[in-house]
């Protein structure tokens, strides 16, 4: 893609989230675009955030797990950034029409106090970490999900250049050492109005939550970029993404580890 039209994809997005009108697929208006392409137009995207007054508070991770890898076709997982005005307090209520197209995924999120960049191994990535937390993701998708006159379903370029469908995150109160407890067997039992819709564990994120940021550090430093203290960390799904109509409630028990839950209104 050309510079011009990399402007224009994220031009696209960001009057997409404005409206609260989804745009064309990317894929099928830039049939050539590639993951490179992608990560360009989400850049392009997240400035024109930043410069509307946005600030960055961290990353997450995405397509973690493999059932989610297959239905796309990729073989590694995505990222996107966290902005401030993502941010929920657990047992909040969202307003209606925040979003679009809402879903929710839980998560571990991580919460550093020291810079992660380049080669870092998992012992890097548990020393680098203040604490964990339970959180759940909030989905939006600015980028129509399926094309109506094609039947086309968006791709992983449509999902990246979507800043990674990232839109919201929910942290529970909840601190831990991350050395602490096994991540790989941390849980989680989400409901959605009462009624249990997805169970996990954390091991259904690259078999390691940990993997993950290990995964991000690297590929961040392919563009000279880096994790910074303070910044938190979603580190992937390890349930699939549940739908949060209007009205909806959703309560994530994570065990010991803790819990959230939020509403939509």
């Amino acid at each position: 893609m050309t510079p011009d039209q990399i402007a224009t994809a994220a031009a696209m997005l960001f009057e997409a989230e404005r409206t609260g009108t989804q745009c064309p697929l990317l894929s099928l208006s830039y049939p050539g675009m590639t993951l490179d392409d992608a990560y360009a137009v989400q850049a392009a995207f997240v400035a024109r955030k930043v410069a509307a007054g946005a600030r960055q508070t961290g990353w997450k991770i995405g397509l973690t797990s493999r059932a989610m890898q297959e239905a796309l076709g990729i073989t590694t997982p995505d990222s996107g950034v966290l902005l401030q005005d993502m941010h929920f307090e657990t047992g909040s209520t969202v307003p209606a029409g925040r979003f679009i197209q809402p879903r929710i995924e839980a998560e571990i999120a991580f919460v550093l106090k020291a810079p992660l960049a380049g080669e870092v191994s998992h012992a890097d990535v548990l020393a680098a970490t203040d604490y964990v937390a339970p959180a759940l993701e909030i989905l939006d998708t600015r980028v129509l999900r399926r094309d109506p006159a094609t039947g086309q379903a968006r791709i992983i370029t449509d999902t990246v250049s979507d800043n990674a469908a990232n839109a919201g995150i929910v942290l529970g109160i909840e601190r831990h050492a991350p050395d602490a407890i096994d991540l790989r067997w941390t849980g989680v039992i989400l409901t959605r109005d009462g009624v249990v819709e997805e169970t996990g564990l954390g091991a259904g994120v690259l078999n390691d939550p940990v993997t993950g940021i290990v995964w991000l550090a690297r590929r961040l430093a392919q563009y000279g970029a880096g994790m910074e203290p303070g910044q938190v960390i979603l580190s992937g799904s390890f349930i699939r993404p549940v739908e949060a109509p209007p009205g909806s409630r959703f309560e994530a028990d994570f065990g010991a580890f803790g819990s959230v839950a939020v509403r939509f209104s």
